[in-house]
């Protein structure tokens, strides 16, 4: 049933983790709570963060904002960020590996080897100081809204698969700072993007398979299978990352 699809899709882990809070009067006083929701006030500003299916990633809330209701936008490498200032800023935090944009949310990937402990107070850093500064999020760049707009020269079947994504299913992936993103339907199967901290999750396969198509197969008896795709331009080489990576810095000093 919808239910039981619904909480296939999440696989949210659901156990015990720690609320840090940090002030002007004790920068150092850490209380714990048994909440997945983490508030730092930073100058006014009060940023969330929660905790992901996946451990490398982590999701920001500001507490307004980002690219609005329903839009969201994904930055794999450094060289797709040239359309997003705040991306950009993102990724000379070192350690950082992708950025997400959603409609009231950022989600920061790590490399495997980063601390969370240590990123995060530059991330806190750069995202309280880029929303102060009044700049546009994005300058070059649009969100991932039009992906599951249903068009003229739209069959039936293809007409369902976006409606159900766009009503039952993205949202709840969203909710785990992530998306998937329509790229196709061919022969009873039909071709997902993951984005944010979905595409790298160890359960995003699960995810797919067990969830969304699952989901897409009880209401849509045309849906054979679902699988993955990516595009061309998200297979940047960690060479060429670590190169970009290094300009930045160079640059900087």
């Amino acid at each position: 049933n919808l239910l039981r699809s619904l909480q296939l899709l999440s696989l949210r882990v659901h156990h015990a983790s720690r609320r840090t809070l940090i002030t002007s009067h004790s920068p150092r006083k850490i209380l714990m709570a048994r909440n997945k929701f983490r508030i730092m006030p930073v100058r006014g500003m009060f940023i969330q963060t929660q905790e992901t299916p996946n451990p490398d990633s982590l999701k920001f809330l500001p507490g307004r904002d980002v690219l609005g209701t329903g839009n969201t936008m994904d930055f794999p490498s450094i060289g797709s960020a040239t359309g997003s200032p705040l991306a950009k800023l993102l990724f000379r935090v070192e350690g950082v590996k992708s950025v997400f944009f959603g409609g009231d949310f950022i989600t920061i990937s790590k490399r495997e080897e980063a601390e969370w402990g240590i990123l995060k107070a530059e991330l806190f850093a750069v995202i309280m100081d880029f929303f102060a500064s009044g700049l546009p999020i994005l300058t070059g760049a649009k969100p991932n809204s039009d992906k599951t707009q249903i068009n003229e020269d739209d069959d039936e079947t293809v007409m369902m698969i976006k409606e159900l994504l766009d009503t039952r299913i993205r949202p709840t992936v969203q909710e785990d700072g992530g998306d998937l993103l329509f790229m196709g339907y061919k022969d009873g199967v039909v071709q997902l993007k993951m984005q944010g901290s979905c595409s790298s999750c160890p359960s995003s396969i699960v995810t797919l398979k067990n969830g969304v198509q699952n989901m897409l197969q009880f209401y849509i008896p045309e849906v054979v299978a679902v699988e993955q795709v990516s595009e061309p331009s998200d297979e940047v080489s960690d060479k060429v990352f670590e190169k970009l990576e290094k300009n930045l810095k160079v640059k900087e000093k």
